[in-house]
C-alpha cells in the first residue's frame, strides 16, 4: 500500500550496502555542480543566488521519495528560470518582493498542476507537444538565455533582456562601456569551462572557477574597479514561506505555470526515460509527474522557485555511480551544510562567473542537427522546428512555444483530414496487391476497382474519401465491384459511419456497382453491425483479405 503512494519504500526496503560508494560519490559531486548552477540559475530567474540553493534543499528530498526515476538530478535549469523571468517579470520588476512573493505562488501553482495530472493520469497530453515543437523552442530559448546573460558578462546594465535582436542592437551601441576586467573573467570562464568539461569530464568545473574567481576578485579587490559580485548570501536554512494567494495574479501567471509545468516535466521524463532505458527499469509518467508536483510545492513553501530534472546534472549523477535516488538525498544533505556554514565563501563571487556557466550550459540546448535532419525526411515536419524556432526568438518564450503546438496540430489536423489513398492492383510475382502508382507493372481489372484508405475514419477525412472514390469511379466507369481495403481502418466514428453508408448506397444507385470490404478490424465491423446497414451490407464485410473477396466475385457467390 505504501509502495503504491511513496515508491520510495520500494527501494529503501531493498537498499543494498554495495550502492552507497556509488550514491555518496555522485551526490556529492552533483552537489559540487549544483551549488554554483543553482545560484545562476536563481539569478537568470530574477531572484536572489541564495533562492537557488533554497530550491536545491527540499524539492529534492520530496522527489527522491515520491519519483520513480532513480538517477535523475532535480534542482532549477536554465530553460524553467528563463520561463520565470518571462512570465513573472511582465506583472513587477524582478528581485523586489512582490516578485519573490509572486514566484512562490507560481511555484505553487506549477505544482498544484502537475499533481493534479498525475492524480489524474493526463500525463499523456505532453505527447501532444511534438519533438520538433520542443526541439526548436528549446534551441531558440538557449540563445535566447544565452543573450540574457551578456549584461553581465560585459558589465553594462542593458535595458533589453529578453528579445535576442534589441540586446545585440544595444550591445553594439554601447560597446564603449564595457568593463574589460568583468569581460576578461567573462570570457576566461567560459573558456576554462570548455576545456576542463573537454579534457578531465569528472572534474567540477564550475565550481572550480567560482572558487578560483572569488579567490583573485578578493586578491585584487577588482570589485572596487566595477565588477559586478554576488555580495553577502544570507546563511542557513530556508524558513517556512507561504505564497499568498491572489486571485488577479492566479489569472496572470496561469499560462506560465502551464507551460512550464508542461516543458518542465517534457525535459524530466525524456532523461528519466533514457537512463531507465539503459539501466533496464520502468519510469512511471504520471508517478513522475506527483513526483514533481509535490516537489515544487515543497519548494514554494520553502522559499525555492520551480525545479525539474535536468539532462546535464543527470547525466552526470547516472555517470559518477548514483544506483538509487539516495544520491539525490545525499546531494541535498551537502547543500544544506553550504547553506549553514560556507555561504560566504561566495560573497566575492563575480555574477560574470555565473553568466558564463549559465552560457556553457545552454550552448549543448541548441540542436541544429535536428532542423536539418527533420527537413531531409519530411520538409512538413521540419517546418514545424523552424515555425517554433523563430517565432520564439521573435515573440518571445511563451509565445514561441504555444505557437509551435498551435501549428504541430494543425499540421496534425491537416495531416488527418488529407490522408492517403490508394487504388491497387495485383503484383502477380510477389501475389500481393499494391499501389498502382508506385508498382506501375500490377494489373488491374476494367469492372473491379480496388481501393485502400490509409488512416482511421471519422468525421473530418469522410468527405475526402467520398470525393476520392467518387472521382475514380467517374474515371473507371466499366465498374460493376468495388472492393474497399479496410485493412489501415484501426476505427471509425458514428458521423463517418452514416456518411459511408449514404456514400454506398449513392454510388451504387449513380454507378450500379457492389461494394465489398475485405480486411476490416474488429471493433469496426462491430460498429457496422450495431448500425444495422441491413443483411445486404453487412453480408460483405466478412472477407479476409482482398484476395478472399476477389476470388468470391470471380466465383459469384457474393455473400457466400
Amino acid at each position: 500500500m505504501f509502495k503504491k503512494f511513496v515508491p520510495a519504500f520500494e527501494w529503501l526496503t531493498a537498499y543494498k550496502k554495495t550502492d552507497l560508494t556509488g550514491d555518496m560519490s555522485a551526490g556529492l559531486i552533483v552537489a559540487i555542480m549544483l551549488i554554483p548552477q543553482g545560484m545562476a540559475y536563481a539569478m537568470l530567474a530574477g531572484l536572489p543566488p541564495v533562492i537557488g540553493l533554497y530550491a536545491s534543499t527540499v524539492p529534492l528530498i520530496i522527489y527522491a521519495l515520491f519519483g520513480t526515476s532513480r538517477q535523475l538530478a532535480v534542482g532549477p535549469v536554465a530553460m524553467v528560470s528563463l520561463l520565470v523571468l518571462t512570465g513573472v517579470s511582465t506583472i513587477t520588476d524582478p528581485g523586489t518582493s512582490d516578485y519573490i512573493s509572486l514566484v512562490l505562488l507560481l511555484t505553487l501553482m506549477i505544482g498544484v498542476i502537475q499533481l493534479l495530472m498525475g492524480l489524474f493520469k493526463l500525463g499523456f497530453l505532453v505527447n501532444f507537444m511534438s519533438h520538433a515543437v520542443i526541439s526548436g523552442f528549446t534551441s531558440a530559448a538557449a540563445i535566447i538565455i544565452g543573450l540574457s546573460q551578456l549584461k553581465h558578462l560585459i558589465g553594462v546594465s542593458l535595458e533589453a533582456d529578453k528579445n535576442v535582436f534589441l540586446i545585440m542592437i544595444e550591445t553594439v551601441n554601447r560597446l564603449s562601456e564595457i568593463n574589460p576586467i568583468t569581460l576578461g573573467i567573462g570570457l576566461i570562464s567560459i573558456g576554462l569551462l570548455l576545456t576542463l568539461k573537454k579534457i578531465v569530464k569528472r572534474v567540477p568545473a564550475p565550481l572550480i572557477i567560482v572558487l578560483l574567481s572569488t579567490l583573485t576578485v578578493y586578491y585584487f579587490e577588482w570589485h572596487q574597479s566595477g565588477v559586478s559580485i554576488v555580495g553577502n548570501v544570507p546563511s542557513g536554512l530556508p524558513s517556512l514561506s507561504l505564497p499568498v494567494i491572489n486571485v488577479k495574479a492566479l489569472i496572470q501567471l496561469l499560462p506560465i505555470a502551464l507551460t512550464i509545468a508542461f516543458v518542465g516535466f517534457m525535459e524530466s521524463i525524456a532523461m528519466a526515460k533514457a537512463i531507465a532505458a539503459k539501466e533496464k527499469y520502468k519510469v512511471m509518467p504520471n508517478k513522475e509527474l506527483r513526483g514533481l508536483g509535490l516537489a515544487n510545492i515543497g519548494s514554494s513553501f520553502f522559499s525555492g522557485f520551480p525545479v525539474t530534472g535536468g539532462f546535464s546534472r543527470s547525466a552526470v549523477n547516472y555517470q559518477s555511480g548514483a544506483r538509487t535516488p539516495l544520491a539525490t538525498i545525499i546531494t541535498a544533505i551537502f547543500i544544506i551544510l553550504t547553506l549553514i556554514f560556507f555561504t560566504e565563501w561566495f560573497y566575492y563571487l563575480p555574477n560574470a562567473v555565473l553568466a558564463a556557466i549559465i552560457m556553457v550550459a545552454v550552448y549543448s540546448l541548441i540542436d541544429f542537427r535536428e532542423v536539418k535532419q527533420l527537413l531531409k525526411i519530411n520538409k512538413v515536419d521540419g517546418s514545424v522546428w523552424l515555425v517554433t524556432f523563430l517565432t520564439t526568438l521573435i515573440f518571445g518564450i511563451v509565445e514561441g512555444i504555444l505557437i509551435g503546438i498551435i501549428y504541430s496540430l494543425l499540421i496534425f489536423v491537416w495531416r488527418s483530414a488529407y490522408p492517403h489513398v490508394a487504388e491497387l492492383g495485383y503484383l502477380q510475382k510477389e501475389h500481393v496487391y499494391r499501389n498502382i502508382k508506385r508498382y506501375p507493372e500490377v494489373t488491374t481489372e476494367q469492372d473491379i476497382l480496388i481501393f485502400r484508405f490509409d488512416s482511421s475514419l471519422f468525421f473530418a477525412n469522410i468527405s475526402f474519401y467520398e470525393e476520392k472514390l467518387g472521382k475514380r469511379l467517374v474515371d473507371k466507369s466499366e465498374t460493376k465491384w468495388v472492393i474497399l481495403d479496410f485493412s489501415g481502418v484501426n476505427s471509425i466514428d458514428a458521423v463517418a459511419l452514416h456518411a459511408l453508408e449514404d456514400m454506398i448506397e449513392a454510388q451504387s444507385h449513380d454507378h450500379e456497382v457492389t461494394f465489398l470490404f475485405s480486411g476490416v478490424k474488429g471493433p469496426v465491423k462491430d460498429l457496422i453491425i450495431r448500425a444495422e446497414w441491413g443483411e445486404e451490407y453487412e453480408k460483405h464485410i466478412h472477407y479476409l483479405s482482398i484476395n478472399h473477396a476477389h476470388k468470391t466475385i470471380k466465383a459469384g457467390d457474393i455473400g457466400a
